[in-house]
């Protein structure tokens, strides 16, 4: 049946899917506002630009590792395909011809269908990327780097550019041999209206954190320039080539910080800076820190105009609405204003364009993940792994540690003993005990990242464990609930520590022991290191196994950055459990679990409630 007033379903499908900011009464108020009445003798004319962030490979509202739909507390869905369906309707409610889309990058990485589309079925000539097929189902008109983009390597990126049906942008990425700009950095769109052209100019930038995140892929081949560096550059560039307005993608955090403290000379986080300190700019798409940013105006310093800065969470949960009213005067256009607010996925169904374009792709890596591989002799959680010793996380240090120690086994660093780290990068791993399948392994190490061994010292190694343990709160009572104990601020976190930046270090010739006093003050909360039964020497080496985003400052854990390389395979730390199980058909709990940290307060052991 026909719908008898699609405009108005429309409507109501927007307004129920309307997350904050200040532009509900214009947003929701009706028809299309694109040429707007006269305001004081000048037409006035509205220009849309949708954006999405940070998607991370979701195209369906599925959780590959569970293997049903995903689900969280808020009632989220997920993926481009919920997307899109807002994106069409908004388009549809203001005009296509006056709507921009796109995007601020981390796209082709963070599910096992980004995985599959990478190693198993990697993309070609003739084998599509699942994110080329959905977005060019969208119709983007660009979508920036992110520093995710970099993970499976520079080729496999550009065969996936190659794809898209529109720009990849990344104006701050140079070639490190030329210094030329190695991505496109801007594209200017020409939209018509009522009183002549507009033109509009579209910027992307990444965050310089991929300089050391992915070392081993752009080192030598690709250089990161600081984003309000380049900024002060390229946006005077596009003026003078005739954009009227300039909409900045950007893949940087809004809030200020760098997770890799002083070990780049440019901030990670930089897109209130940007804002801040680069005339020009009229609207900001922020990505990269995972947040809901509806509407925020940051003044900028040397025109004291106010810029537009939104960030709509990520994995395509919400859609970022930009909204500037524009006015022509004496042939040129400007801003009159500008608002923002977000649109919640989970009040629609997905877009059946983009179910259609990547149905096959789907399919294949929800077969290939479902692969029984092994068997696991306990149940493997993290429920409870961000305060307390987990096997989970045991099995992880085990399966690195006995990999450095089989590569380092015929060369000079033969006779160091082995310690891993590892951390809960989610609380929601749940792997029964029983059959072991593909998306088991990929739920329990859900990053990319590869591994590495570095020499370390005793002292080293301490202070290690005296940085990660900053992610604790102080506690003075024996019993505290784990809000009250976990995710502390520090100046590098000042929203919190994310669990992924708790590591537990783990030992495999014999047990490394500590405890985490949470009654005395932050860097000297380690008591009773030993290893093997006695203490630590400060001067004892040992190997330690650790990933490629840790290792290359992530974090910003002190001493790694700078310690000698043993040993980097450079192959994923997931697909080597997955071949330790196919290998030995079982993960065998007795062989790798431990107890051997524990939180105590003065001494006396720390419950921690859920």
């Amino acid at each position: 049946m026909t719908d008898p007033n699609p405009s108005f379903s429309r409507r109501a499908m927007l307004t129920a899917a309307f997350v904050g900011g200040s532009a509900a009464a214009a947003a929701l108020s009706g028809a299309p506002a694109a040429q707007a009445a006269p305001a004081n003798g000048k037409k006035q004319f509205q220009l849309t630009v949708l954006g999405t962030t940070d998607l991370h490979n979701n195209v369906f509202n599925w959780d590959y590792f569970k293997d049903v739909p995903y689900s969280d507390n808020a009632g989220n869905k997920i993926g481009i395909a919920q997307a899109a369906t807002l994106i069409k309707a908004v388009r549809a409610e203001r005009g296509a011809g006056n709507t921009l889309t796109i995007d601020s990058g981390d796209t082709i990485q963070g599910t096992p269908l980004a995985y599959y589309f990478a190693k198993v079925n990697p993309i070609s000539d003739t084998v599509k990327h699942p994110m080329a097929l959905a977005m060019n189902a969208v119709g983007y008109d660009a979508v920036a780097l992110g520093n995710h983009e970099f993970n499976y390597g520079i080729p496999l990126l550009r065969t996936w550019e190659k794809q898209l049906d529109f720009p990849l942008l990344g104006a701050n990425v140079h070639d490190a041999v030329t210094g030329q700009r190695a991505f496109t950095p801007y594209i200017l769109k020409r939209v018509k209206t009522g009183n002549g052209w507009l033109t509009v100019g579209l910027v992307g930038f990444v965050t310089p954190g991929c300089a050391l995140w992915d070392r081993d892929n752009v080192q030598g081949k690709l250089d990161f320039n600081g984003i309000v560096e380049e900024a002060k550059t390229v946006i005077p560039q596009m003026k003078a080539a005739g954009a009227d307005v300039v909409i900045v993608s950007s893949h940087s955090g809004a809030t200020p910080g760098s997770s890799y403290g002083d070990a780049l000379p440019f901030p990670e986080n930089a897109s209130t800076q940007l804002a801040e300190e680069v005339p020009g700019i009229d609207a900001i798409l922020v990505g990269h820190a995972h947040l809901e940013i509806p509407e925020r105006f940051v003044t900028n310093k040397a025109t004291g105009r106010q810029v537009l800065l939104t960030e709509p969470l990520k994995w395509g949960m919400r859609v970022a609405v930009i909204d500037l009213q524009l006015a022509k005067d004496r042939g040129q256009w400007s801003v009159v204003s500008a608002h923002s607010h977000l649109l919640d996925a989970k009040t629609v169904d997905a877009d059946a364009a983009v179910v259609s374009a990547v149905q096959a792709g789907h399919q294949a890596t929800v077969k290939y993940v479902n692969q029984v591989i092994g068997t696991s002799t306990a149940p493997l959680s993290t429920a409870t792994a961000c305060w307390g010793d987990s096997a989970a996380i045991d099995a992880i240090n085990y399966v690195q540690a006995s990999t450095i120690k089989a590569e380092l086994a015929n060369g000079p660093a033969a006779g160091l003993p082995v310690l891993s780290i590892a951390a809960a990068f989610s609380r929601a791993v749940d792997v029964k005990a029983g059959p072991l399948t593909i998306r088991d392994v990929a739920g329990l190490y859900i990053f990319d990242n590869t591994l590495l061994s570095i020499k370390v010292t005793g002292a080293q190694v301490k202070a290690y464990l005296e940085w990660s343990a900053q992610y604790f709160k102080p506690v003075s009572g024996t019993t505290a609930s784990a809000q009250d104990v976990t995710n502390a601020a520090t100046a590098m976190a000042p929203n919190g520590t994310p669990d992924y930046n708790y590591d537990v270090v783990y030992g495999l010739d014999a047990p490394l022991d500590y405890e985490i006093d949470l009654a005395r003050p932050v860097g000297d909360r380690i008591m009773n290191l030993t290893y093997g039964g006695a203490p630590v020497p400060a001067g004892q080496e040992f190997a330690m196994a650790i990933n490629n985003y840790r290792q290359s400052g992530g974090g910003n854990f002190p001493a790694v950055k700078t310690a000698p390389v043993l040993s980097n395979s450079q192959q994923e730390i997931r697909q080597r459990i997955i071949d330790y199980v196919v290998d030995r058909g079982t993960l065998d709990a007795a062989v790798f679990s431990q107890s051997n940290w524990r939180l105590t307060v003065n001494g006396a052991p720390l419950t921690v409630t859920a």
